[in-house]
């Protein structure tokens, strides 16, 4: 009996350190990282933020919109990218041009240079200067 109340007991604490363990592992993923454009090359597949100024929204032919941040194309080192599949989600994105703002995602690699693919306004935030 006392082997029985022993394990559960035991048990519980291991329910409990696994998951205080997963809630703070998901918590640090909450809390993404901000980086500067040319930091985000260095953090490629990480789940983060990115800060920088638009200096040129871009669309193509087909459709996908091109954020160009710190810098016009192709010296810009960072772009948010907007799939024309993803396109309907956003409008007036000439709105972003000239400002501040931080982009949220995976960090990929595209011909040598980081972005992020933006799905949704949710993960670009425009920073208001004061």
């Amino acid at each position: 009996m006392k082997n029985c109340i022993a394990m559960k007991v035991k048990l519980n604490i291991l329910k409990i350190v696994v998951t205080a363990f997963l809630f703070l592992s998901f918590s640090k993923q909450a809390e993404a990282q901000i980086y500067s454009t040319s930091e985000a090359v260095y953090h490629l597949e990480e789940y983060a933020k990115v800060k920088g100024t638009v200096y040129e929204v871009y669309i193509s032919r087909k459709g996908t919109i091109f954020l160009d941040i710190d810098g016009n194309y192709p010296n810009n080192p960072f772009s948010g990218v907007i799939f024309n599949s993803y396109a309907p989600n956003f409008t007036n994105v000439k709105k972003y041009e000239g400002k501040e703002v931080v982009i949220s995602g995976k960090i990929k690699k595209y011909k040598g240079k980081a972005e992020i693919i933006i799905t949704t306004p949710k993960q670009i935030k425009i920073i208001e200067k004061e």
